[in-house]
C-alpha cells in the first residue's frame, strides 16, 4: 500500500496524488484521511500476525503511512529503558545522581546524603537501592558505610537511546 501513495503534492488547497487511494484531499478533510490511513495501517492484512516485538527492515511493508529513520527499540529494551526512566523520575534520586556526579573523588558516602538531601537515612537508602537496581550507581561497602559512584557508561547508553529514538 505504501507504493500507492506516491507523487503526492500540494496544489493550491488540494493534495493530489497520482495513485493515492483516497483521490484528491482538501485541507479541510486531510485529518480524516490521515485517520483512515492510520486505521488501515493498523488493521492491514499485510501486518496481521507479525511479531511487533522484534524490529526488522520489513516491519513497515504494506503500511500506507509508515517510514522509520532507523532501528526501533525491542520490547525488552523498551521495558529496560522504562525501568531506568522510572528510577530517574524522582527529584530526590536526580539530586543523588547530581551529588554523586559532582563529588570531588567521583564517589560519595551514604553517610553524607541524609544531611545533604534533608531526608532520613531510611529514605535515602531506599532511593539509593533503586538507583543501584537501575544500574545508574555502583555500591561499594567499606566497613560500616556504603560508597556510591555513577556508572557513566550506563548513563551514556540511556542518553544515546533517548537521542536516537525520541
Amino acid at each position: 500500500m505504501a507504493e500507492d501513495i506516491i507523487n503526492v503534492r500540494n496544489v493550491g488547497d488540494e493534495f493530489v496524488g497520482a495513485t493515492h487511494p483516497f483521490g484528491s484531499m482538501s485541507v479541510d478533510t486531510i485529518d480524516t484521511h490521515i485517520d483512515i490511513c492510520q486505521y488501515v495501517a493498523v488493521t492491514s492484512p499485510a501486518t496481521a500476525g507479525r511479531d511487533r516485538t522484534t524490529p526488522d527492515d520489513t516491519a513497515l511493508d504494506g503500511l500506507c503511512c509508515g517510514s522509520l529513520r532507523g532501528p526501533t527499540l525491542t520490547e525488552a529494551d523498551a521495558t529496560e529503558l522504562a525501568d531506568v526512566l522510572k528510577a530517574l523520575a524522582d527529584p530526590v534520586r536526580l539530586r543523588i545522581l547530581s551529588l554523586v556526579g559532582t563529588a570531588t573523588d567521583g564517589e560519595l558516602c551514604a553517610c553524607d546524603l541524609p544531611h545533604l538531601l534533608d531526608r532520613s537515612q531510611p529514605t535515602v537508602s531506599h532511593h539509593l537501592s533503586i538507583l543501584v537496581a537501575a544500574g545508574l550507581l555502583t555500591r561499594e561497602q567499606r566497613g560500616k558505610w556504603a560508597w556510591f559512584r555513577l556508572r557513566p557508561a550506563r548513563l551514556e547508553a540511556v542518553g544515546t537511546i533517548l537521542r536516537t529514538c525520541c
